[in-house]
């Protein structure tokens, strides 16, 4: 299998890329989907979700003080 980047992966081979997608080859060719969950049902007036692309996860945390972390009711992804 061919990767976007014109990478080559062995058949049964799995990768994670630096997207945060997780992948697979088979015969049938690659599959990708996300490796992370977005969290929504928070308070977006005072709260704003952070990526992290090294850990590939969202943080939400108040707008004036990012120490303080924001509850979250769901995740979707």
């Amino acid at each position: 299998c061919r990767d976007l980047n014109g990478e080559g992966h062995e058949f049964g081979s799995s990768w994670r890329t630096t997207d945060c997608n997780d992948c697979s080859c088979s015969r049938g060719g690659i599959r990708c989907c996300t490796s992370f969950a977005k969290p929504v049902g928070y308070d977006t007036e005072k709260c704003v979700s952070i990526f992290n692309k090294d850990t590939c996860t969202y943080k939400v945390v108040e707008k004036d003080d990012h120490s303080k972390e924001c509850p979250v009711h769901g995740w979707v992804g």
